[in-house]
């Protein structure tokens, strides 16, 4: 059973338009402070960054942002934070940010929160890190990316034994259960050899 000093959440920058995201959000970030786990954000203080960076602040915990220099207008770079790391670009973003991990979760977002979602997931299935990665599927939201990677499966794109590379649950603490004992698989080889 694993566990976790710092956990990233990948969120949108906006609240999208049902208030319950919002509240998934600041509960999430209150969740990880009440069990003594770090937060590691995109360093924004708007949307549902903001909100799970409000949720860990508030319940004492350690909230860590990287932020590009080119975004910090633009997602008004949250300066409440335990620390805050402004760097190049996105793809310095991402690396401190997985850097900083030991576990990645997702909440509803969009276009960026899914490629940041995909990219760890891609990392993982290719063994270049052993972190879990989870989606907090609040009311429902990652229901038609399920049946999507189903589909994959189904198509012969995704193995088999990368179906449960993400794992997903409902509930702050279903999902952390699972990510503890969630196993990342060892592949010798990639393709089969004909």
């Amino acid at each position: 059973m694993k566990t976790f000093r710092r956990i990233c959440v990948f969120c949108g920058s906006s609240e999208g338009k049902d208030p319950i995201y919002r509240r998934s959000a600041i509960e999430l970030g209150k969740f990880l402070a009440k069990q003594n786990i770090g937060l590691v954000t995109g360093g924004g203080k708007v949307g549902l960054m903001g909100a799970v960076a409000q949720g860990a602040l508030e319940g004492g915990g350690e909230v860590i942002g990287v932020i590009p220099e080119k975004l910090k207008a633009l997602e008004v770079g949250h300066d409440g934070l335990t620390k805050l790391y402004v760097v190049d670009g996105m793809h310095a973003r991402k690396a401190m940010m997985a850097q900083l991990s030991d576990a990645f979760i997702g909440m509803p977002g969009g276009w960026g929160t899914l490629e940041e979602v995909f990219e760890v997931t891609t990392w993982a299935q290719l063994n270049y890190h052993k972190k879990p990665v989870g989606l907090l599927n609040v009311r429902g939201y990652f229901d038609h990316l399920q049946t999507f990677v189903q589909h994959a499966v189904d198509s012969g794109f995704i193995r088999p034994i990368h179906r449960d590379l993400i794992q997903i649950a409902d509930t702050p603490p279903d999902l952390l259960a699972r990510l503890s004992v969630a196993e990342i698989p060892e592949v010798g080889k990639w393709m089969p050899s004909t």
